[in-house]
Parts: structure tokens; C-alpha cells; sequence
């Protein structure tokens, strides 16, 4: 087991990107899971915390597995199994809608107070929890080129390495620890892999605020 919770693969993570400390990076989590990493990784490494906003589109028979993902502005990336594994475009119009929606509620109820964070000229590391088909982290990566950051970082405890060339177009760095080549899900990759609520995400957001 490479991990024993989200606590130590951010700890080991934020060494792995230690010549980024003291850069003031900016640190986008991933919601929920990567959040706790992402506090701890912009408390090492002197950066801020923010969220990047994406969603996994869900094959219509395995919710769990991913056939695309969409962005806070309605960009969708599709992986070439999406139609195989019924994406058809009536149901891909659907999932869309549903998964905008659930994007502008998290969005409502996570930052109620502040605009996002400009990435804009900073030094960008985008993090989660680890990848199984990359579907999400695509989807952010591509959303953050747009808003032009002096670097773009992906920062992941574990993914396939199938999964980790995809992403290479996606950023100017990726950073993994451990590429397993037999791989199911992510959490079986973790000795403790709970569930991160809402509320524990609105709380960690609270305690950070954009410094002006």
C-alpha cells in the first residue's frame, strides 16, 4: 500500500515540489478529495489555496467510470471509449446539464464570498487524490491554459502510466509518485481513503483567504 492516507501522499507530494516553495504557487485542488491535500500542500510549500471546478461525465451504466469530463465554462473533453461505452449525444447533453449544475452549486457554495484566484501570471500546480483515466484532470488542466499561468504544474500521488501521457500535453510538469501498471481505482492505493463532505471542503476554504 504506497499511501497510508491523503495527509502523508501530500506530504510526500509537497517534497517531490519543494523547488517550488517559497514561489508563492498557487495550489487548485480538485474537489473534494484533493482539498485536505491541497491545504497542506500550499501550507509547505508557502503558496495559496484555491479550487478548480471540473466534473467527470459518467458512463450511463458505471457512474464510477469516466467517459469525458467538463469544465466550469462547459469545455468537455471525450475519451475515444466514450461512445463505446454508451455516450450516446442525447445522454451526453444530459450528463452535461447535470454536471454543470452540480459545478455551479459547488462553485455557490464554496467561494460564496471571493472570486476565484487569477492563475494568471503564477506558478499553477493543479492537484488531486490520484487519477484513473486523467477524464477530470484533463478537463482542469485545459481550462487554466486559457488563463495564461507562467507554469502549469499536475501534481498526483498515483495514476497509471497510461493516464500520466495523456496529461503530459495538458502541462508543462507532471509530478507522480507512484505508476502502478496494474490499476483499478484509486483508493486502493491508500490504507485509510475516506470520503470528503462538502462541508469539510467550505471549512478548509474559510480558514484561506487570497492574499491581495
Amino acid at each position: 500500500m504506497p499511501f497510508t492516507n491523503r495527509r502523508e501522499a501530500a506530504d510526500r507530494l509537497a517534497e517531490a515540489l519543494k523547488a517550488y516553495q517559497g514561489r508563492h504557487p498557487l495550489i487548485l485542488a480538485i474537489p473534494r478529495g484533493a482539498v485536505p491535500m491541497g491545504q497542506r500542500l500550499a501550507q509547505a510549500l508557502e503558496g495559496e489555496l484555491d479550487v478548480v471546478l471540473v466534473r467527470k461525465l459518467r458512463a450511463p451504466f458505471n457512474p464510477e467510470f469516466a467517459i469525458g469530463s467538463i469544465d466550469e465554462s462547459g469545455w468537455i473533453y471525450l475519451a475515444d471509449h466514450a461512445e463505446a461505452a454508451g455516450g450516446t449525444a442525447a445522454y451526453l447533453k444530459q450528463e452535461k446539464q447535470a454536471q454543470l449544475e452540480t459545478i455551479r452549486q459547488r462553485r455557490a457554495r464554496y467561494t460564496p464570498l471571493r472570486t476565484p484566484i487569477d492563475p494568471a501570471g503564477r506558478i499553477v500546480i493543479v492537484v488531486d487524490d490520484g487519477l484513473a483515466t486523467g477524464a477530470t484532470m484533463i478537463s482542469a488542466l485545459h481550462a487554466l491554459q486559457a488563463k495564461r499561468p507562467a507554469r502549469l504544474i499536475c501534481a498526483v500521488p498515483v495514476a497509471p502510466p497510461d493516464t500520466l501521457e495523456r496529461i503530459r500535453e495538458y502541462a508543462d510538469e507532471v509530478v507522480c509518485l507512484e505508476t502502478p501498471p496494474y490499476f483499478q481505482a484509486v483508493g486502493q492505493f491508500y490504507a485509510d481513503f475516506p470520503q470528503v463532505d462538502d462541508s469539510e471542503v467550505e471549512a478548509i476554504l474559510k480558514q484561506t483567504s487570497p492574499v491581495s
